[in-house]
């Protein structure tokens, strides 16, 4: 049972762009499934975009097209790639892995969109 590190968080303008990290220590990573997730304040977390192991990729309305969620298996990295951020993208992004039924939860990397 290893927590996710979350990393790449910033201060990005209407229309930036940004990369959010989550790495993963162990030889777990590659066989877990892994999600992305956001929370503003005052609401509900917020699931943002799943890749399988096996690269299947699915993700919310409010961020397809513009977020591409990947991984590097030899790195044991997890990777968010958001464009066109808007300043309803504002939020702690949070990293996840389910493993023998837990799951695991990073501790989030803030993303401000803000002129």
């Amino acid at each position: 049972q290893v927590q996710p590190v979350e990393s790449g968080g910033g201060l990005v303008q209407p229309g930036g762009s940004l990369r959010l990290s989550c790495a993963v220590s162990g030889s777990i990573f590659s066989a877990v499934t892994m999600a992305w997730y956001r929370q503003s304040p005052g609401k509900q977390r917020e699931w943002v975009a799943t890749i399988t192991s096996d690269d299947n990729t699915i993700y919310a309305n409010s961020v397809k097209g513009r977020f591409t969620i990947s991984r590097d298996n030899a790195k044991n990295t997890l990777y968010l790639r958001m464009s066109s951020l808007k300043p309803d993208d504002t939020a702690v992004y949070y990293c996840k892995y389910r493993y023998s039924l837990i799951d695991y939860w990073g501790q989030g990397t803030q993303v401000t969109v803000s002129s």
